[in-house]
């Protein structure tokens, strides 16, 4: 699919005449098409996002959302009076999505015509095409993760975090604390390589070098004595963050050779990035050896160079770097690795460097 034309990331429905038969104010009992339901289902299963813009009275529209089983489907529904145009703006912004990413479908030619006017990027549908969605290359990613399947429940998690933090008075740390934050740092299974990619093409403010590996030299990496491809995920008491780092390291007797380091910019506020780096260091630290890392600047990964300089990783010379040869335009950053504290926002739980194959919690 073209640049112009990107997979859809969020679809917002109309209600009235569109994802339920009927006007609910009018006609009291609205049903939903099987073939509509199919749609949202599959959709939901595809990763896309579902949303709602519907002139109606918020409480009775919902609750008849709930009777349908339908409401868990859709985040940041706007049920009200207010211009669809608002409703499509206020719910891109909320998700940070581009125009681009967004979808619109309503019966109304007059409702499709107010949204394209202020926003031409958002591509709109009348409510007849509903049940045809699903065979548009739009809606239909080439590839769906694991972290995709559940996209949705991982904003509405997101979205009670962000509540949470917002009502919170005490400390910062203590809040982080609150959440039972859990990471988990694991060699990639064959099954998360394709997220491991995505996240080295979209992850640009916290990656180290901006490089991509692709899918295949991801996987042949897997089979490879000398490196490490590790996944990092976390979760909390609202839930999964899902994928939000990858670490591809290569290993030699003096020092490990960090070529990628990429981690979500969902996770800066929770210090993952920090926890992440404090963590390798105390892995090398145990098997005596230094840190090595490839570094480019971007200019966008400012705050992947200060965390580096923050783990004390600098430019200073080492014998151990004469093994290294960087790409063009990458620098190697050095570290002379010492034992560190396990971080007490969140537990940690990493391959146990002393039994093989399994897992401890970082003491």
């Amino acid at each position: 699919m073209s640049e112009a034309q990107p997979v859809v990331k969020c679809l917002i429905w109309d209600l009235d005449n569109t994802l339920w038969k009927g006007t609910l104010v009018e006609d009291g009992s609205v049903e939903v098409d099987d073939a509509v339901r199919k749609v949202v289902v599959e959709l939901d299963a595809r990763g896309v996002l579902q949303s709602v813009s519907s002139r109606n009275d918020h409480d009775e529209a919902w609750a008849r959302l709930e009777e349908l089983g339908l409401a868990e489907y859709f985040v940041l529904p706007h049920i009200g009076w207010g211009p669809k145009s608002e409703s499509v703006r206020s719910i891109a912004e909320r998700l940070n999505f581009s125009l681009k990413t967004i979808a619109f479908i309503d019966d109304l030619p007059t409702e499709r015509a107010e949204v394209e006017y202020h926003h031409p990027d958002v591509r709109t549908y009348p409510a007849e095409q509903a049940d045809a969605l699903l065979g548009l290359p739009e809606f239909s990613p080439a590839v769906v993760t694991v972290d995709a399947r559940r996209r949705r429940q991982m904003y509405q998690a997101g979205f009670e975090r962000d509540q949470q933090r917002e009502e919170y008075q005490g400390a910062d740390e203590d809040f982080l604390r609150s959440l039972d934050l859990v990471m988990r740092i694991g060699r990639a299974r064959d099954e998360e390589i394709t997220r491991v990619e995505e996240l080295t093409l979209r992850t640009s403010q916290m990656n180290a070098t901006g490089v991509h590996y692709s899918d295949a030299d991801l996987r042949a990496l897997l089979t490879d004595e000398d490196h490490d491809v590790l996944v990092v995920s976390m979760s909390d008491r609202f839930g999964p963050h899902g994928a939000v780092g990858v670490m591809l390291i290569e290993r030699t007797p003096s020092a490990w050779h960090i070529k990628l380091l990429a981690t979500s910019c969902r996770v800066v506020s929770f210090g993952a990035g920090a926890v992440l780096l404090r963590w390798l260091t105390d892995a090398a630290a145990r098997a005596g050896a230094h840190l090595v890392a490839d570094f480019r600047r971007t200019e966008r990964n400012r705050m992947m160079e200060v965390a580096y300089r923050f783990a004390g990783f600098t430019t200073a010379e080492c014998a151990c770097l004469a093994a290294f040869s960087p790409p063009e335009g990458t620098e190697c950053l050095h570290l002379e690795a010492v034992r560190q504290d396990a971080p007490t926002t969140m537990r940690v739980v990493a391959p146990d460097p002393q039994h093989a194959g399994q897992e401890a919690d970082w003491k």
